[in-house]
């Protein structure tokens, strides 16, 4: 099964999301626009990444998401669910 270049996509809508309303924590915009960064390279691309660079975003993500709170943490919750779908849509080693 070839994983749903969507789900990054939508993942990668919800962090642009997230980075708006972090205001002026940067522990908190800048990982979540690097990563919706390379969410948007990943879906427009023609590899897939493997788990262990998936893995190293979604790490990012929740390390970001621990100093979040409110409509931002909200955000990348739902990045975060996306990018587990297609990460579990991705091709073993």
């Amino acid at each position: 099964m070839t994983p749903d270049q969507t789900q990054l996509a939508r993942a990668r809508d919800e962090l642009e999301e997230a980075a708006k309303t972090a205001g002026d924590d940067d522990d908190v915009r800048d990982p979540v626009h690097e990563t919706a960064a390379a969410f948007a390279e990943l879906a427009n691309g023609d590899q897939q990444p493997d788990h262990a660079v998936m893995d190293e975003h979604l790490n990012a993500l929740r390390q970001a998401k621990q100093h979040a709170d409110g409509e931002t943490g909200e955000h990348i919750e739902e990045a975060l669910e996306y990018a587990e779908e297609y990460r579990e849509e991705l091709p073993q080693g």
